[in-house]
C-alpha cells in the first residue's frame, strides 16, 4: 500500500517512494518531544478539525504523525497552519491577592448618631432635645465600650450640646428665679 501524497505546502519532505522523512529543523538541535507535547499538538488539530478547517483524512494523518513524532519540531510543522499554532496561549494571569487589606469597619451605634442629631436640635429647639441627647449620649457611650460599635464622637458631640443646652436652661431658670424673688 502506497503513502498518500502530501500536498505541495506540507513542509515535511519525501524521500524515495513518497515515504516520509522526519522533519530536520532549521540547524538547531532537535528537542525530543514529551507526551505533553504530543497531547497538546493533537488538541490545537481536534480544535482545528472542529472549526472546519482540515478534512477528516487529513486531519486523522496528521494525528498519526503527531503521535509518531519523536521531536517538537515535527510537532510543530504539524500545527504550524492552523490558529493556535504549535504552543499554548499564555496562561491566565491569576488575581494577586491584596497584601494589606482594608480592616473591617464596625458599625456606629445607633444611640450614638441619635445623640448627635438631639444635640444638633437643641438650637432649633430652644434646648427641648437637650435632655435626650445627654440620655443617649451616656447610653451610647457605655454600649460601645461593651460591643466594640464606633460612634463616639457623635455621643461625644450630642453629650456635649445636650450638657449646654441644658446649662443654659437651668441658667435660666435660675435668673428667672432671683428676678421674681427681688421683684417680689
Amino acid at each position: 500500500m502506497s503513502q498518500p501524497p502530501y500536498p505541495s505546502w506540507q513542509p515535511w519532505p519525501q524521500g524515495q517512494g513518497g515515504a516520509r522523512q522526519p522533519w530536520a529543523g532549521h540547524g538547531a538541535p532537535p528537542m525530543l518531544a514529551s507526551h505533553a507535547d504530543r497531547e497538546r499538538a493533537v488538541d490545537v488539530l481536534r480544535a482545528g478539525y472542529g472549526e472546519g478547517r482540515l478534512e477528516h483524512g487529513e486531519f486523522e494523518e496528521r494525528v498519526a504523525r503527531a503521535y509518531a513524532a519523536r521531536t517538537v519540531g515535527e510537532l510543530a510543522v504539524l500545527v504550524a497552519d492552523l490558529p493556535q499554532g504549535p504552543l499554548p496561549g499564555p496562561a491566565a494571569a491569576a488575581a494577586v491577592p491584596r497584601t494589606f487589606p482594608p480592616a473591617p469597619r464596625s458599625p456606629v451605634n445607633g444611640k450614638a448618631v441619635g445623640a448627635a442629631v438631639c444635640g444638633l436640635l437643641c438650637v432649633p429647639t430652644f434646648g427641648l432635645t437637650g435632655l435626650p441627647a445627654v440620655v443617649l449620649g451616656h447610653v451610647a457611650r457605655s454600649e460601645m465600650r461593651h460591643s466594640g460599635e464606633s460612634g463616639d464622637g457623635l455621643a461625644l458631640t450630642g453629650l456635649v450640646l445636650g450638657w449646654l443646652s441644658t446649662a443654659g436652661w437651668v441658667l435660666v431658670l435660675v435668673l428667672l428665679t432671683v428676678m421674681s424673688v427681688a421683684v417680689g
